[in-house]
């Protein structure tokens, strides 16, 4: 009877590992068909526009323009978000990343970016929340956000 006792908690033991392992995975498969319906969309307006690449997608390259250069967050290899060092505050970044990160502290706990994407005011659609995602990676790998392993963000 003990050896049944002990086989059943092992097995169940053994499947509750499992089962997180491929949640983590279906995770990962989820961000990923994220990403490739953006990637189908782009595409697929690409070649509406161009008739399949068959004829020039009508975009004419700017002619240069001679003027004072402005330093701003982004312009000549200039970092949009800046390595977070201690005692910096979220002034110094641009207002949409200063959203994001209100949104991200403000939540009750880890968040996801279909999460934020609907606190911005957009659709949940993937083409939408790809671009979070994006930012929020940004964030993250610069030491403003904490990842965790499913995806999720926590403010650091």
């Amino acid at each position: 009877m003990v050896d049944v006792l002990t086989w059943t908690i092992e097995r169940r033991m053994r499947l509750t590992e499992r089962a997180e392992l491929l949640r983590k995975e279906l995770a990962e498969i989820d961000a990923e068909l994220g990403r490739l319906e953006a990637a189908e969309v782009v595409f697929g307006q690409w070649a509406e526009a161009t008739d399949g690449g068959r004829r020039p997608s009508g975009i004419v390259e700017p002619e240069p323009v001679v003027e004072p250069v402005v330093v701003t967050p982004g312009a000549g290899g200039m970092r949009l978000i800046p390595d977070r060092e201690e005692g910096m505050g979220v002034e110094v970044l641009t207002p949409e990343y200063r959203r994001i990160m209100e949104i991200v502290v403000k939540a009750s706990g880890p968040v996801m970016a279909k999460d934020v994407a609907l606190a911005l005011g957009r659709e949940n659609a993937p083409a939408k929340v790809e671009p979070v995602r994006g930012q929020l990676r940004k964030l993250s790998d610069r030491g403003w956000l904490t990842r965790t392993g499913s995806g999720r963000y926590l403010p650091r």
